[in-house]
């Protein structure tokens, strides 16, 4: 398989340490708030990643961290507690947010058929190893204690900036915030290891440490939790391209510092899910959430297609009328295998199925081309080979891409398409308003084009906006 590491910025051969087995770790959640569909667009591709590895034969561990305590408001360790501000927000105790949105997170999940990694890790539930790691840091003159926090030194290392050597637009791509000034630093770059209450005197969670009652930093605890689990060699970590800088650069500092050789050899960063205003984010325009998009009648498998549609590394610009027409193309794919006769008892056609899987595996094995993928789906529709066969290998390319083809369409096909005079009547009052909104487009009127298409979803009317013209549906 052919993967993009972004640490050397090209297309290189995967392979693991050890033959046969993929240790890949996941930056998880910060669990203040709901995960917006951005964020979910990583985890559907690191889902991808990790069922294509499996698929190949290959054995994965694959751990994920969620992030409790420790993430500021600010990459440059200024501002609030992410964590501290959810509790505020909430009038609640900081693990009572913690527990409602880590589960919150895995229930999205749940719907969007992402496989909940084989280690969950809290990032509060590795303390010691933490203090472990930093005290060694110390002990190398990798780190130094000011103002009542321990600082990682960048000026020790040969090189720092690791993701952008070959760009420098990729720092500017990872910042999300503005970076204020931390006058206990000695050179900007460096980075907190630990907080003491000299930080922050309303922290809620704070431990004993050898430098004082604290918390740790936000980057150090992604090196705790991956070499407590995965040891001190790493295959693959994974995560939004928003982490490259500075949390993965930085994880990368402090951990080969730490083990005195090199840590992780495949970096896998999936790219930003934009509006047309710009980046995805909680604190700009409407908070997007997999709730929210089925409040609006959409199945979130529907969203998980419209991702797959896309190569990971390209930037994606979601509006509704592109999820309409993702969700068109996902009903009409599962209209077709609804079509095949699931009573066929044919031969399975290995040498035709062969042939098939080739398509399939050669598009993922082309940086986890996933656009392709769906193509060789329709391959397979389109093929001569028997309706058994198809099924099967159907079923067998949706253990990766997980879109439910075969049970969705069996619903599909139980479904009764019977018509009457009453039915044809209403269709004939939804087609009148259907021309009434568009008309209403045209005229530039969006709030009486807003305000049919509510209507119609009112009475279970769902409507798609196609290049060939507006499609509806019951919902």
């Amino acid at each position: 398989m052919q993967l993009y590491n972004s640490l050397y910025h090209k297309k290189e051969e995967f392979i693991p340490n050890e033959p046969g087995k993929v240790s890949m770790y996941t930056c998880g959640p910060t669990v203040y708030h709901y995960a917006h569909i951005g964020n979910l667009r990583s985890y559907i591709m690191e889902d991808v990643l990790e069922k294509y590895l499996r698929y190949t034969g290959l054995s994965v561990r694959r751990v994920m961290n969620i992030t409790d305590v420790g993430h500021l408001t600010s990459d440059g360790d200024t501002g609030e507690d992410k964590m501290l501000k959810g509790a505020q927000r909430e009038h609640k105790t900081v693990m009572q947010i913690a527990a409602f949105y880590t589960d919150a997170f895995f229930d999205d999940c749940r719907k969007l058929n992402i496989k909940r990694p084989d280690v969950v890790e809290p990032a509060t539930h590795c303390i010691d190893s933490y203090i472990q790691i930093i005290s060694t840091l110390l002990e190398k003159g990798y780190a130094y204690l000011a103002g009542g926090n321990v600082y990682f030194d960048t000026s020790k290392l040969e090189e720092y900036y690791v993701f952008n050597k070959h760009n420098a637009e990729d720092l500017e791509v990872g910042v999300r915030e503005g970076v204020e000034a931390d006058e206990n630093k000695r050179n900007k770059t460096d980075f907190v290891l630990w907080f003491t209450k000299s930080k922050f005197e309303d922290q809620e969670l704070k431990w004993d440490s050898p430098w004082g009652i604290g918390y740790p930093g936000w980057h150090i605890e992604c090196t705790g939790i991956s070499i407590k689990h995965l040891g001190e060699k790493l295959d693959l970590h994974c995560g939004g391209i928003d982490n490259a800088f500075p949390h993965h650069t930085n994880e990368i500092a402090q951990s080969e510092a730490y083990l005195g050789h090199k840590w992780c050899n495949y970096w896998f960063h999936v790219m930003h899910l934009n509006t047309n205003s710009g980046k995805m984010s909680k604190s700009s325009g409407e908070f997007l959430t997999v709730s929210l998009l089925e409040s609006k009648g959409y199945n979130p498998l529907a969203y998980r297609f419209f991702c797959l549609q896309s190569h990971y590394r390209r930037t994606l610009v979601f509006s509704y009328d592109a999820l309409d027409n993702a969700s068109a193309a996902y009903t009409r794919l599962l209209s077709r295998i609804a079509a095949l006769d699931f009573d066929d008892t044919s031969a399975f056609d290995a040498q035709g199925a062969q042939d098939l899987r080739t398509g399939f595996t050669a598009a993922l094995d082309n940086d986890l081309n996933t656009s392709l993928a769906i193509t060789a789906l329709y391959d397979v529709l389109k093929s001569s080979v028997n309706d058994r066969t198809k099924i099967q290998l159907l079923q067998e390319f949706d253990t990766v891409l997980s879109l439910d083809l075969i049970e969705s369409a069996k619903k599909c096909k139980q479904v009764s398409q019977t018509t009457n005079a009453d039915a044809e009547e209403d269709d004939a009052e939804i087609l009148a308003l259907i021309a009434a909104r568009t008309q209403a487009k045209k005229s530039k009127n969006f709030a009486e084009a807003d305000r049919i298409r509510d209507e119609l979803k009112a009475r279970g009317i769902l409507l798609t906006d196609t290049p060939q013209g507006v499609q509806w549906r019951r919902m």
